[in-house]
């Protein structure tokens, strides 16, 4: 199975969307919650390309994008080839 890390915020809808369609795949994964900033905001803006919204998924190390890039995975049937590897 993958090695999926989710970065979020507390009271992220989109946090939440992405999570959601994780769990329902049965997929564990590492969550930074990065509400109050800090060393881990600034590590997931690095790791995400300067990107600073959240949720920044990562599957593999990878950077995927946010909860649309997500789901448009899973839309496109691709998305349950980068939790096989």
């Amino acid at each position: 199975m993958a090695k999926v890390e989710i970065y979020t915020k507390f009271t992220c809808g989109y946090c939440f969307r992405a999570k959601s369609l994780l769990k329902e795949k049965g997929v564990a994964f590492e969550e930074t919650d990065i509400s109050m900033g800090g060393a881990k905001r600034e590590e997931m803006i690095q790791r995400a390309g300067g990107r600073t919204t959240v949720p920044q998924i990562f599957i593999n190390d990878d950077h995927i994008g946010g909860s649309d890039d997500l789901a448009s995975l899973e839309d496109a049937g691709k998305l349950d080839a980068l939790l096989a590897e």
